[in-house]
């Protein structure tokens, strides 16, 4: 309905920073669909949680994860607290959205937020089965 009288689906503003990252946040694929396919930039940053896709990997958002990345948001934006959504995902214990990043390219190694690097970041949180995947992939063992 909004969209159809002309809201511009890129205005940044609030806690999230955009409608895409609080979309994002709460797992809402639908939502993220349409704001993506109405010209939502895919890598659009602001707010508290950086960007879109390292919310939706924070919170372990599989589906929406996997969208962000067909509408070609960057696997290395390092622009949130946690550094980035691979360190989001490790820092949170969700192995599926780790193994969708790394699939998609996310540098293993890159230095993270708040958590550190991934493998810290899973590591320090007793994520076993993340660090294992982490080390799997060729992860480096330095923390």
């Amino acid at each position: 309905m909004l969209l159809d009288h002309g809201v511009d689906v890129n205005i940044e503003g609030g806690i999230f920073g955009s409608a895409l990252q609080a979309a994002s946040y709460g797992g809402q694929e639908n939502l993220v669909q349409i704001l993506l396919h109405c010209g939502t930039k895919a890598n659009s940053q602001g707010g508290r949680f950086g960007s879109a896709l390292e919310v939706a990997s924070s919170g372990g958002h599989e589906k929406v994860v996997q969208i962000l990345l067909d509408y070609n948001a960057d696997v290395n934006a390092d622009d949130g607290p946690y550094g980035g959504a691979l360190p989001a995902a490790s820092s949170r214990g969700h192995e599926k959205v780790v193994q969708i990043l790394l699939d998609h390219g996310a540098d293993i190694n890159a230095e993270g937020g708040f958590d550190g690097n991934a493998l810290q970041a899973a590591f320090s949180k007793g994520h076993e089965k993340v660090v294992q995947i982490l080390l799997d992939r060729g992860a480096s063992s330095q923390l």
